[in-house]
């Protein structure tokens, strides 16, 4: 049978369930959301006559919960309108709607026997064969099933999402003792493709992979900072980015997190984990009790490892905790000499080698923590994991490493990791042992582009599952490289698409890059049949250097510059106008230039979480790379008869003037940046590449013709100019904007109006890009432009517009 859902009920509205709740209504399920009733009135409603009886009343907890988590930032919902397709209800009222769900979620506190109290009540209505999981973090599965109906138990196991649902990506599925197979093989393949998550089947231990691993970390570096003599700023230093690790490193973590949440899975490792070779790691030091005792948990009681406090002028100033005397002291900004010798290493998983040979007190944090990690995981397998790969997996998915910890080994050698582990005085696992004296030195290999991992039972490397799907395309980049120069790297996907994939720094667009694409274009028209444009980055692109920009301006070469803006023109119309098929598929950031050639390809495959707009405005001056010109032509499109096309333009124009960006893919489509049946969205970022393959092979397949330039833009002349620039006079006097905000949004009104034109006019689209180049070459010209590029400079924010 083919299983399908479209219903989902989830019991428990906190944070969690809330979340939870919202991520099913982002992938179009229809949720009920349900909570407990209220047991006294609140003095609100005791002054307007409410009482226990009324509904409104008694789904005051579901309501507020679902309210706050809405309201939360970041938001947990993809668009505001999806909310719509949640239910609220409460569990002595509403409880029999769970007989018309296809999965029960339950997501109560984290106690055995109300999570019993709850089962027996679902059991009563939920219809046979209904999949039924708990979103715990540490209960065993094992003691919640037991009492239950055979069909129940067949159709029941542990569902870990992590906080929040949303953003992580990790979906651990916990099978009980007697779950079906096919349950379990039909939430890890739910869980990728429609959830979009990183699924990973583990055993029913405690705290299950994910938390047992990441919490050892923490837990680690909570001893290691006292027995080093280091401060949480130098620990959060070296655990950042510079590992490929979140900004928020490792003490910002567990504030945003909250130190009572970490407390609960730690303490719980130490009480059920008695066997556990690091048990006595996971007893709690000194100063995590006096925190807990004093309530210092984080953000949410507003201190933590960090504190923010208000100087005498109202300025806002981050303290940190001094664990040895336990008060809050100015933050400090640590510095250790290795990080230069890393700073040119774009590559994370090349850095570790160069860290763990330094000779500072860097390289020794460096030389104990990877030695505690590697000795820890590898004594987990078989106990957490059979297979080395879903540590990884879970390590990367839900705390947002970018390696996990056998691939960090493999980067620094294996041998080299055994001998970290022995300076430490950890024993080695024999199944080390027997890698290290097999011929295989590796967990990892490629081979024709897919992930091998080495399997302990058969010493083999076996191909990783699940990997079909996907395009890695650091798999296939050397295998299948057609072309690359300094910007970009162009590989052959196969069946006839071309992939052009930017390497430029924090894949920003520049000449390199430029004339990549360019050449990208020539081969797939005189060989291939497509061309898609993506990366696996941590950004699409965050748009085009503006360095080169800010030379040409001081040095007042104007022609050199308008040359080198008209080649970006150009390629944006050669992405529009050439004879193949082009698809662009932006993730996370693809702001200003990124977001201009995703307005040009034939089509957009977006992953969900993508934050895309044009936010040129915010270093002085207006979308120079067609992003003016298009935004023109997309307000002229939406233009209807007996419409008010004034109101339309304008919506495009504020869409530049105040620099949106799209919070999610979805989002997108309000700006009218992603176009409604024409461009899509994926939910699984990992199936972003594949997926515009797909459709880029299928626009061939289906006579893709190169389109015919566009000559029939309506432009509306003095009439939208006029109203505009009274518009941004209104602004200046009421003092929103500044003197030069008023100039820069004075230019994109001449360039979106068409010029001064005394009628609505049918104009071409290179007539607007010549309009929209000259009044960005005009503003490049402006002191205070000048001013704001230099002000990043000085600041090392990334170069873009």
């Amino acid at each position: 049978m083919k299983r399908r859902i479209n219903k989902v009920a989830v019991i428990g509205s906190g944070i969690m369930g809330s979340g939870i709740a919202c991520h099913f209504a982002n992938i179009g399920a229809e949720v009920l959301l349900l909570d407990i009733v209220p047991k006294e009135l609140t003095q609100k409603e005791k002054k307007l006559g409410l009482k226990l009886e009324d509904k409104n009343v008694r789904n005051r907890i579901v309501n507020e919960a679902l309210q706050a988590s809405l309201k939360s930032k970041p938001s947990p919902i993809y668009h505001k309108d999806f909310a719509q397709r949640i239910t609220t209800g409460n569990i002595e009222d509403d409880i029999a709607k769970v007989k018309d769900a296809d999965w029960i979620l339950e997501v109560v506190v984290e106690r055995l026997d109300i999570k019993k109290q709850v089962f027996d009540n679902l059991e009563k209505h939920r219809k046979p064969g209904t999949l039924i999981t708990s979103n715990t973090s540490g209960i065993p599965i094992k003691f919640m099933n037991k009492g239950r109906s055979d069909d129940f138990k067949k159709h029941f196991c542990g569902t870990h999402f992590f906080n929040p649902p949303r953003y992580l990506k990790l979906f651990e599925v916990i099978p009980g003792p007697d779950t079906s197979k096919d349950v379990i093989d039909f939430l890890n393949e739910y869980g990728e493709k429609f959830l979009g998550k990183t699924s990973v089947v583990a055993k029913d231990t405690p705290a299950f992979i994910g938390n047992r691993v990441g919490i050892f970390s923490i837990m680690s570096l909570f001893h290691q900072v006292k027995e080093m003599d280091m401060s949480i700023e130098e620990i959060d230093k070296l655990t950042g980015p510079l590992i490929g690790r979140p900004k928020s490193a490792t003490f910002r973590t567990v504030d945003v997190v909250g130190l009572d949440t970490l407390v609960h899975v730690a303490n719980g490792l130490y009480e059920n984990c008695p066997d556990d070779e690091r048990n006595e790691l996971f007893r709690l030091p000194d100063f995590i009790e006096t925190m807990m005792k004093n309530e210092w948990l984080g953000s949410k009681t507003g201190q933590g490892f960090y504190k923010k406090v208000k100087n005498k002028d109202g300025a806002s100033k981050i303290k940190s905790l001094d664990l040895n005397s336990m008060e809050y002291r100015d933050k400090e900004s640590p510095r250790f000499e290795v990080m230069n010798k890393t700073k040119s290493i774009d590559n994370v998983a090349d850095r570790f080698p160069v860290l763990i040979e330094d000779s500072s007190k860097a390289g020794k944090f460096f030389r104990r923590n990877f030695a505690a990690l590697f000795a820890y995981v590898q004594h987990r397998i078989p106990e957490i994991s059979d297979e080395l790969y879903k540590i990884d997996d879970a390590m990367k998915a839900g705390f947002g490493w970018q390696h996990g910890p056998f691939q960090i080994w493999d980067a620094v050698g294996l041998e080299k990791g055994i001998e970290l582990m022995k300076e430490e005085g950890y024993e080695i696992a024999q199944w080390i042992q027997d890698l290290s004296a097999s011929k295989q030195n590796t967990f990892y290999t490629i081979k024709n582009g897919n992930t091998y991992f080495y399997d302990i039972p058969s010493k083999e490397q076996t191909k990783v599952p699940g990997q079909d799907a996907f395009i890695i395309l650091d798999n296939i980049r050397e295998s299948r490289k057609v072309f690359e120069n300094k910007g970009v790297s162009v590989q052959d996907l196969g069946d006839g698409i071309l992939n052009v994939e930017f390497r430029s720094k924090m894949n920003s667009i520049d000449g390199d890059v430029l004339n990549g694409l360019n050449h990208a274009i020539d081969l797939a028209e005189k060989e291939y049949q497509g061309l898609v444009v993506a990366n696996n980055g941590q950004n699409f692109s965050v748009g085009a250097n503006i360095g080169m920009i800010f030379m040409f301006a001081v040095e007042q070469e104007y022609e050199e510059l308008n040359g080198a803006i008209k080649y970006f023109q150009d390629t944006m119309m050669r992405m529009r106008y050439s004879s193949i098929p082009t698809i662009a598929a932006p993730h996370k950031m693809a702001l200003g230039g990124g977001c201009e050639l995703s307005l040009h390809a034939d089509k957009v495959v977006a992953a969900a979480e993508t934050y895309i707009g044009l936010v040129e405005f915010g270093v002085g001056v207006i979308p120079g790379g067609g992003g003016s010109k298009e935004m023109t032509l997309r307000a002229a499109q939406t233009f209807q008869k007996d419409d008010v096309e004034l109101n339309r333009l304008r919506e495009h124009f504020l869409t530049i003037g105040m620099a949106k960006v799209a919070k999610s893919a979805h989002e997108a489509y309000d700006l009218n940046i992603l176009q409604k049946g024409k461009d899509i969205v994926v939910v699984n970022d990992n199936r972003r590449i594949a997926t515009a393959k797909k459709h880029a092979l299928l626009m061939a397949e289906q006579g893709y013709t190169k389109p015919v330039k566009t000559n029939n833009v309506k432009v509306l002349g003095r009439q939208a100019l006029g109203a505009f620039l009274v518009g941004t006079d209104q602004m200046m006097a009421g003092k929103y904007i500044s003197e030069h905000d008023k100039k820069i949004a004075n230019k994109l009104a001449y360039v979106m109006s068409g010029g001064d034109l005394s009628a609505p006019t049918m104009v071409s689209e290179q007539y607007l890009l010549d309009l929209e180049r000259e009044a960005f070459l005009s503003l490049c010209g402006e002191r205070k432009t000048l001013e704001r590029i230099q002000h990043m400079i000085k600041k090392g924010k990334p170069l873009r517009n």
